[in-house]
């Protein structure tokens, strides 16, 4: 029987898990000495090494002595909090990443919080040591108080603690010692971990934890066994998480090693496989010997706290710059999203249109991303929380909300989430003028607040927030101050009649833009719209005049990029995205059916 450990990597987003995994495969020997390995390689899609974070959780495996070492590299921002949920039922250790000068973040309780109620003990890894700023020893006592205050028992709290500088390649056990390579933090690894319990002469017990796609197999299941082993082609029996049995067969058993996936034929207890061969497999789902059927735990998946709907864009432009335009293409790729993402939630709503809900802004806009990416055309309405009945009274989602800023603009953050009817926790200051302000905040007030929170902050304050719980209905949450700019023909925007508008407010459009009636080229200055024309030229004439012929000087435009348009827009507005241009529409375009629906609106 192999020598066996599972571990997750968690902490929160951008303390360097996916860095510490990397330097982990490279010093191993995974890598054979001719394979050239770029930076953050477990970070394989686009977007992930766009953004330096991880979106899926992805496993590997290395070997080191005569150990096989399962590592998972789970993400750190809190939209994918259902994803570390699960993944560490799967494993028996984890390491706690936690950065030298940031100390304990918001997502660092949410993960320490699970990962304690399972039982699990913490190897703490303080990381990013060779920062000017860093302060180790005080990590350290903040990730002692944060264990004590979340009821850790005894043994939780004597956890071993790993210094470590992952970019540079070393881990030490004491500060004091040499920077050499990672070794110290494989030896505490074997050390503290315990080897998976179960045996391989129990009947068979697998389970679910996340599901990939191929177009060939179908649906594949990364999965733990718990108990006895597994083979190619082996006869098992799926038990769902509502009762429902289903016999089949194994028809592909892969291993990890490293980055890559090799078929094996048999595998035992402890280790970490993808299988294939059911097309209604979930995760949560457990594979069990037919003989002796003992299905595990079933898992909690986390609920969506936000949703947002999809239509299928009915502008003037549709379909010039997009391949995939039609609800049928639209309703094809969600549905095919929803095969392997769990944690999201697809309804038609019809007319061309479809309610995608999730755990938050991002997760969403992701999945836009990459279906702009795609070729797709389509639009997004305003997000909405997702409102749900507890013991007949109408409970909303809340977040814990963390925020650092320069001591000089603490008054303006409080004040503004103040009227989002956000509640102060504490008020630390870190010392360096700055200020650590915590908040509990319904997550309808975080819906716009962080393009005006930068801008309050000079773009130095830092926002983090997680789910907190389901709390009854607030009042009335403030939204957007500011007006639009609407255009009021359609055409191509000219720099003279930008120039003319700049002082209006903030443009959203580049001159040589296309325009349409109901597009909204920019914010006003003001609280109203404003309709104004951006494609009127400058009248020509013979006569020349000092000083009328100056050199037109025009402020560069408000990019929006399709988190800050989504957080923009109000109800009676939609992002129109297109794999070219990001755009901002009125949801109805012509301004006298417009005015009759807020009027009609106004009524009720």
């Amino acid at each position: 029987m192999q020598k066996i450990r599972n571990i997750a990597v968690i902490a929160h987003v951008d303390h360097g898990k996916t860095t510490l995994v990397d330097e982990l495969l490279k010093q191993s020997g995974t890598f054979s000495e001719h394979q050239s390995v770029g930076e953050r390689v477990m970070d394989s899609n686009d977007i992930e090494r766009e953004r330096g974070i991880t979106i899926l959780s992805k496993n590997t495996a290395i070997h080191y002595k005569d150990y096989k070492i399962n590592i998972i590299d789970t993400p750190g921002h809190a939209d994918f909090g259902g994803e570390v949920e699960r993944v560490l039922k799967m494993v028996d250790g984890v390491l706690l990443l936690v950065d030298a000068q940031e100390g304990v973040m918001p997502q660092t309780k949410f993960v320490v919080k699970k990962a304690l109620s399972f039982g699990l003990r913490p190897i703490v890894v303080v990381n990013k040591i060779d920062k000017p700023a860093g302060d180790p020893d005080r990590v350290v006592n903040e990730v002692f108080d944060l264990f004590a205050a979340l009821d850790a028992t005894d043994e939780q709290l004597d956890f071993p603690v790993v210094y470590a500088a992952a970019k540079n390649g070393y881990a030490k056990t004491k500060l004091e010692d040499e920077n050499v390579n990672m070794q110290p933090l494989f030896e505490a690894i074997l050390a503290h971990v315990p080897a998976p319990s179960g045996s391989v002469e129990n009947p068979l017990q697998l389970q679910v934890f996340t599901l990939d796609y191929d177009n060939y197999v179908g649906k594949i299941g990364i999965a733990r066994i718990f108990n006895g082993k597994v083979s190619k082609n082996q006869n098992v029996l799926m038990m769902k998480s509502d009762g429902t049995k289903v016999t089949g067969r194994i028809s592909k058993l892969v291993g990890f090693m490293g980055l890559e996936r090799l078929d094996i034929d048999e595998a035992e207890c402890g280790d970490i496989v993808a299988i294939a061969g059911f097309d209604a497999l979930d995760v949560g789902d457990s594979v069990v010997d037919p003989a002796n059927p003992v299905p595990l735990d079933a898992l909690h998946i986390e609920e969506p706290t936000l949703s947002v709907v999809f239509s299928v864009n009915d502008g003037p432009l549709a379909g010039t710059e997009g391949k995939s335009v039609t609800s049928n293409k639209i309703a094809e790729r969600l549905n095919s999203e929803m095969k392997t993402n769990i944690a999201m939630r697809v309804e038609n709503i019809g007319e061309g249109k479809f309610k995608v809900s999730g755990r938050g802004e991002l997760q969403i806009t992701i999945l836009a991303e990459n279906m702009r990416r795609e070729g797709f055309e389509f639009c997004l309405g305003r997000p909405e929380v997702v409102v749900k009945e507890i013991n007949g009274v109408k409970c909303e989602p809340f977040e814990s909300l963390v925020i650092d800023c320069p001591d000089e603009f603490t008054g303006t953050v409080i004040e503004k989430l103040g009227k989002r009817k956000a509640e102060m926790t504490s008020m630390n200051p870190t010392g360096d003028g700055q200020t650590r302000i915590e908040f509990e905040i319904p997550a309808r007030g975080l819906i716009g607040f962080r393009s005006q929170f930068l801008t309050d902050t000079k773009g130095e304050g830092i926002m983090n927030h997680s789910f907190l719980d389901f709390r009854p209905l607030i009042g009335n949450v403030e939204q957007r101050s500011n007006g639009a700019l609407i255009s009021m023909e359609s055409g191509v925007a000219l720099a003279y009649s930008l120039w003319n508008l700049q002082d209006r407010g903030v443009l959203f459009v580049d001159p040589q833009a296309k325009v349409y009636v109901g597009m909204i080229i920019g914010e006003h200055s003001r609280p109203n719209d404003l309709e104004v024309n951006p494609i009127k030229g400058k009248n020509l004439t013979n006569v020349r005049a000092s000083g009328s012929d100056d050199a037109i000087k025009l402020v560069p435009p408000r990019k929006l990029n399709l988190e800050r348009a989504l957080e923009w827009i109000e109800e009676d507005e939609l992002v129109e995205v297109t794999p070219v241009n990001i755009r901002v529409r009125k949801r109805y375009l012509d301004p006298n059916l417009r005015k009759r629906m807020a009027k009609s609106k106004g009524d009720l």
